[in-house]
């Protein structure tokens, strides 16, 4: 075989390698396209633009803990340890300003600073005492939720805290009842994280380090890249998005519930996955985390709106999404091997 076969197969190669990992993220996009023009097909007053605005209110935590779960499974670990951590956010928050009378402004940073340490503590642990994420994280979920019930066991209101009906207030775009719509400020607090979290994943040397680890850690060890910083950096940042994930909470409710975000820390992963990440890291995209928090949304929201199913199904959709979108990825993989051989 001549050199310029070799050449231009392995050119070939490198172009579907590069094409390739923006393949689950199209086809989450074109998924999330394809349900809503169904739904503007089978039910009236679903071109609301307030329906598409509502994605983002309902979601607005569990967007922005997914965010810090995206830099964890990029970086190859998991972390399940986020709702418990926003479960305890919460609890927190009312605890030091129902019952020791702090101000919000002091509670909001410390429950804030306390999710970034237990990140940084659990980074540390999994890398330096080389403990496997899972059981780590899962170390975590279960001290995070004890402490938020030794706490109480029972809804804590905070309604009558003044610093938290900031959340809720709305900017209107437009006219509502023409065609307009209207955000709450939680909704911009997501959209900061997202925008924040784009530029470090892609413009810092930190967001280059975390592809690397998440594509190969002994490569980047020999690159001379800060593994171990990377690493303990990933979970920091996934405990203070889970922390502000509660901040966001106790705004749109108002209140304090112990039993909060049970499960949401698997809503995040197959947001991440559905969204294109790999699962074994190294590939993905936080936009593409976005494109799967909506789309959970608009299952829900078509399921709403069919009015005679059972919310339940909104979970097996899910199911199939996240198996559909593993498979897609081994697939992926598997050609890649198969071209580089």
């Amino acid at each position: 075989m001549s050199t310029t076969t070799l050449t231009e197969r392995s050119d070939r190669s490198t172009l579907f390698d590069g094409l390739g990992r923006y393949i689950p993220i199209a086809a989450t996009i074109g998924l999330l396209i394809a349900m809503y023009a169904g739904g503007l097909a089978n039910y009236s007053n679903f071109d609301n633009p307030q329906l598409i605005a509502d994605l983002f209110i309902g979601n607005a935590a569990l967007l922005i803990i997914a965010v810090g779960m995206t830099f964890v499974i990029l970086s190859g670990g998991i972390d399940l340890s986020v709702g418990s951590m926003m479960a305890f956010s919460t609890m927190a928050l009312a605890w030091m300003t129902v019952e020791l009378g702090l101000p919000a402004e002091i509670a909001v940073p410390v429950v804030l600073v306390f999710g970034t340490g237990s990140g940084m503590f659990t980074g540390a642990v999994i890398h330096y005492f080389k403990v496997q994420p899972f059981i780590a994280t899962l170390a975590g979920l279960f001290l995070y939720r004890g402490l938020t019930l030794q706490i109480s066991d029972r809804d804590v209101s905070i309604r009558e805290i003044e610093f938290f009906s900031w959340g809720m207030d709305r900017v209107e775009f437009g006219n509502v009842r023409e065609g307009g719509f209207s955000l709450p400020h939680i909704s911009f607090i997501a959209f900061a994280v997202v925008i924040i979290a784009f530029i470090v994943l892609h413009y810092t040397r930190f967001g280059r380090s975390v592809y690397a680890v998440g594509g190969s850690e002994q490569s980047a060890l020999l690159m001379g890249l800060p593994t171990a910083r990377t690493k303990v950096g990933v979970y920091a940042v996934s405990g203070f998005c889970a922390a502000l994930g509660g901040v966001v909470a106790a705004y749109a409710t108002r209140s304090a519930n112990p039993l909060a975000g049970v499960g949401l820390e698997l809503d995040a992963i197959a947001a991440v996955v559905i969204g294109g990440t790999l699962l074994t890291g190294g590939s993905g995209f936080v936009l593409g985390t976005v494109a799967g928090v909506m789309v959970m949304g608009m299952i829900s929201t078509i399921i709403a709106f069919q009015g005679n199913l059972n919310s339940w199904w909104a979970r097996i959709a899910v199911g199939v999404l996240l198996l559909a979108f593993i498979l897609l990825q081994r697939f992926l993989g598997r050609s890649g091997e198969k071209r580089k051989t």
